[in-house]
């Protein structure tokens, strides 16, 4: 395990390394465990492979990693400037276009899936348990649209410019708040495609009791009532014009209503699960959630408004993906390539969010208060002078202003005095029949 990823107590123990060296040393040893090609392949007819699939993968991974923006870039790393202590290849560069295009991405799927499993267990010293502390898990969903490919490319120059094969689709992602990692991603290979659609697979064998937070883009009668049927908690704006009808009043004054209702105030639709509204005067504006957790005292207006901003953790780490990490500059027109490039970012972004949130933790300050454009800048940097970036910005960031006040903008509310809280009466119903006006919620159109 590298330096960087191990807790602060074993790191002060452990001689500095070059950070880069040290992820590539990650890298190296995760990618090594992926099935190696078998037997079966090596006697298969014909000639043997040239480039071993564990040179590849790795070579792709470099080349994220280090910045490079192009299939030629691999070519030229395994063919002219070599990999860690692997031989020079002598392949050309249509070999390895070939190569990707005909290797697919379910290695780099399950390579993802072992570096997120190892920095789950690694970073548990510096995930934020005081995030909803009754929550097993909280998570943020959301989706992005894969930037539009260039035309540039040569298999591409003569497609017109509204043509749907430049449009590589959207990926959709569920992303662990407490860890700041990414829990689930799926591609989606039309970009115009409803979230909601893959919204039940993203949130699919998540633990029992887990808060989700979703934008508006997911609000949908049936989709609450499903979470809530599921066992999750979720807490989600209030679409606008929405109708409602109150059931109970918790508290109210000139700046808070918290109460609790029935979604769809008419019959043609309606929810089944009574759910709970806080709206919220701040300033000039009004703002209004709903959820699911019907205890005022276990989810307090202010930490509603505080935890729904916590949403914007998962905008960051899309804003990593694809700005920080160059996944706005698609290498190849071929669907299956792009997707290995995504992957590929995929796994850097683990591990460069694994570092940013362990310098939070060790530096004891919020994730948002460590910049994370710099931290991407300054790697190298740092790894060309033999310091250890993690200890350079826990010790000096707030000087060199690494680490500085979040630009994130904090909404407060009114603290509401648990002895004016009025209790739910107990005869208070809360499910009902649902009808989704004709939208099917995967359990059919109606439930008791």
């Amino acid at each position: 395990m590298p330096q960087a990823m191990q807790p602060a107590s074993a790191t002060a123990q452990v001689p500095r390394q070059r950070l880069v060296g040290d992820i590539e040393t990650f890298l190296r040893t995760a990618i090594e465990q992926l099935t190696p090609e078998t037997a079966e392949l090596q006697r298969q007819p014909g000639r043997p492979r040239i480039l071993p699939a564990l040179c590849l993968w790795a070579g792709l991974l470099v080349c994220v990693l280090t910045g490079f923006n192009s299939q030629l870039a691999l070519w030229r790393l395994l063919s002219a400037c070599g990999l860690w202590a692997y031989p020079l290849f002598a392949v050309s560069d249509q070999a390895v276009y070939k190569r990707l295009a005909a290797a697919g991405t379910t290695e780099l799927e399950r390579l993802f899936d072992q570096i997120s499993a190892l920095l789950r267990e690694r970073l548990v010293p510096y995930c934020e348990h005081a995030l909803v502390p009754w929550a097993p898990e909280v998570f943020a969903l959301d989706a992005t649209t894969l930037d539009r490919v260039a035309r540039k490319l040569p298999a591409l120059r003569e497609v017109p410019v509204g043509d749907s094969r430049l449009l590589p689709g959207k990926l959709a992602g569920l992303f662990d708040i407490r860890r700041q990692q990414w829990r689930r991603m799926r591609h989606v290979a039309d970009p115009h495609e409803n979230d909601k659609v893959v919204a039940a697979a993203m949130v699919a064998d998540l633990p029992a009791g887990s808060l989700i937070l979703a934008d508006l883009g997911y609000f949908a009668f049936a989709w609450f009532d499903a979470l809530t049927d599921r066992g999750y908690h979720w807490l989600s704006r209030l679409r606008s014009k929405t109708s409602y009808e109150t059931l109970h009043v918790f508290y109210q004054d000139a700046w808070v209503l918290d109460a609790v209702v029935w979604l769809g105030a008419y019959r043609a639709d309606r929810a089944a699960h009574a759910v709970r509204l806080v709206s919220l005067r701040l300033g000039d504006k009004t703002y209004q959630y709903i959820t699911n957790v019907l205890d005022p005292r276990r989810l307090t207006p202010l930490d509603m408004v505080r935890l729904y901003g916590r949403r914007w953790d998962i905008e960051m780490a899309i804003n990593l993906v694809k700005t920080h990490l160059n996944l706005h500059l698609l290498w190849s027109g071929k669907t299956v390539v792009i997707l290995q490039q995504v992957w590929a970012v995929l796994i850097i972004a683990q591990i460069l969010q694994a570092l940013h949130l362990e310098i939070a933790g060790r530096a004891g300050v919020d994730p948002a208060e460590v910049s994370m454009a710099l931290l991407v800048q300054y790697l190298p940097f740092f790894a060309q002078r033999g310091q250890d970036p993690l200890a350079f910005f826990v010790e000096h960031g707030r000087t060199a202003h690494f680490i500085r006040p979040s630009r994130r903008i904090q909404r407060n509310a009114p603290e509401v005095p648990p002895d004016q809280i009025k209790p739910l009466p107990p005869d208070v119903p809360l499910l009902r029949t649902s009808r989704y006006a004709q939208r099917k919620c995967g359990r059919g159109e109606q439930r008791e």
